[in-house]
């Protein structure tokens, strides 16, 4: 399996689950590279909606300027509840079979906690544990913006896999801002993966560890993503956490 795309399933429009993705590949392609690039999930009118959105503060519950913390150049805002519902939707759809990928890399990773086959039950441990603000959200670059490398945690819970989705298209919108991730194994150089996307296309990827297999069995293997510096225009990012925040 390489980076090339997995296909063998439809494109989602806003009011419909999404359904006929290869799994088999996709958990496949995280075990050998650590992501997996999806189709199209969404159509470009779904992208220019949601963009529209991020101008509507009263659908957020904070807004982060990256600059003041740290964390590179550029914004982002996490969405309040209710979610939007083509958010609720990709959260909602994508998350039992993620949890299958989960469970399992814990498993190998000789971790006792197993995740739950459906995301209102885990929302409800998130809750349970204090964490209950909603982390999905939309990012915002503009030239010379960059997103430095970091993980997304929000608490002592938190899913080990997460959904990033390109709305604008590259090339045309924007120039440069590739998604980044790099992966750090016990002991070596840390090793870096740039993963080009198109339009509406999503990557899915690990939020912290991931397994990794050698003669002496798994071990852990740590990543961090980013987005390189946007040389031309603006590029909006729909990320799909799956844990809520402390």
């Amino acid at each position: 399996m390489n980076d090339t795309v997995v296909q063998k399933v439809r494109p989602m429009a806003s009011d419909r689950k999404c359904n006929g993705l290869d799994w088999a590949a996709f958990g496949s392609a995280l075990d050998e590279q650590g992501f997996a690039v999806t189709p199209p999930l969404l159509s470009p009118d779904d992208c220019r909606r949601l963009i529209a959105l991020y101008d509507d503060t009263d659908r957020f519950r904070s807004r982060v300027i990256m600059r003041r913390h740290g964390f590179g150049q550029g914004e982002y805002q996490y969405f309040a509840y209710p979610l939007p519902p083509i958010v609720e939707a990709l959260r909602t759809d994508f998350y039992p079979a993620l949890a299958e990928i989960a469970n399992q890399w814990h498993a190998q990773l000789g971790i006792d906690e197993r995740y739950p086959s459906d995301h209102a039950a885990y929302l409800k441990r998130c809750h349970d544990g204090g964490q209950t603000r909603p982390t999905p959200l939309i990012l915002k670059y503009g030239a010379g913006d960059e997103n430095r490398l970091h993980q997304d945690l929000y608490g002592a819970l938190h899913f080990p896999l997460q959904l990033a989705i390109l709305l604008n298209e590259p090339g045309k919108d924007f120039d440069g801002g590739e998604f980044v991730l790099t992966e750090q194994k016990p002991r070596m150089q840390s090793r870096v993966a740039v993963v080009p996307l198109t339009q509406g296309q999503g990557v899915i990827f690990p939020v912290n560890n991931r397994p990794g297999k050698s003669a002496r069995g798994y071990h852990r293997l740590t990543l961090r993503h980013g987005v390189s510096r946007i040389r031309r225009g603006a590029r909006h990012t729909l990320g799909v956490i799956f844990h809520d925040a402390r």
